[in-house]
């Protein structure tokens, strides 16, 4: 694998270690006779670095941007959507180490799975490499797509465009809450309400908070926005 991936993508890991637990899922983990170690740790790094990385390219290249404009474009490069594309469209995916069940249910094409991976690979270089090295990655994996990317009508942030309706409503920001956790922790289904002027004006299901938060958002504008529609004219 750890050859396969170097040859793939690019980078020579002087550690491998760092490869298979940046690409060890914690399904994994339960099914493993081994000691692995899941790639949590390395994803909290890597969309640290992540978004360092994207920050200073959009601050650098878009001198016109507002701090708004920078702050939205940033959230299309690093969001689940985007990192689940990249994972899938240069196979990278199909290195994650994952339970047999999880991947029968669908996890090597999970958002919130492969995602994460993206991330953690990207913590694994910054460790093994330097930032130098988790830029050139990013730069190979994402910014040279930025184009079509932010040109993707589907990539939409519903939890900002809800955040600024509020806002311009002159209203309180939009209040999210799990209201459950169903499954077991490596296939957990979370159902998120979101609240707006104290009434539960979406819910959402996803195998991610993010995912579900995202759902609730754009059911609540689904609701909110003809009545505000209806109130400007």
């Amino acid at each position: 694998m750890v050859a396969e991936f170097n040859g793939e993508f690019g980078y020579l890991f002087s550690h491998s270690g760092l490869l298979v637990e940046a690409l060890t899922h914690r399904s994994y983990i339960y099914s493993a006779t081994n000691s692995a170690r899941s790639n949590e740790r390395l994803e909290f790094l890597g969309d640290s670095v992540l978004g360092l990385i994207v920050s200073e390219h959009l601050f650098r290249t878009h001198p016109d941007f507002a701090e708004g404009d920078l702050t939205k474009t940033k959230a299309l490069l690093v969001n689940e959507i985007t990192l689940s594309k990249v994972a899938i469209e240069s196979k990278l995916n199909r290195f994650v180490l994952m339970s047999p069940e999880e991947e029968k249910s669908g996890g090597r094409e999970r958002n919130s799975i492969v995602s994460d991976a993206v991330e953690a690979v990207i913590g694994a270089i910054y460790v093994d490499g330097g930032l130098e090295s988790a830029r050139q990655f990013i730069r190979g994996a994402i910014l040279s797509r930025s184009r079509e990317i932010l040109s993707d009508a589907t990539q939409r942030n519903y939890k900002g465009e809800l955040l600024e309706l509020m806002q311009s409503k002159g209203q309180e920001p939009p209040y999210y809450e799990v209201v459950s956790e169903e499954g077991p922790d490596h296939e957990k289904i979370f159902t998120v309400v979101v609240r707006t002027n104290g009434e539960i004006t979406g819910t959402g299901m996803g195998s991610s908070k993010k995912e579900a938060e995202q759902q609730a958002a754009c059911l609540s504008l689904q609701k909110i926005k003809p009545d505000n529609d209806n109130q400007s004219r």
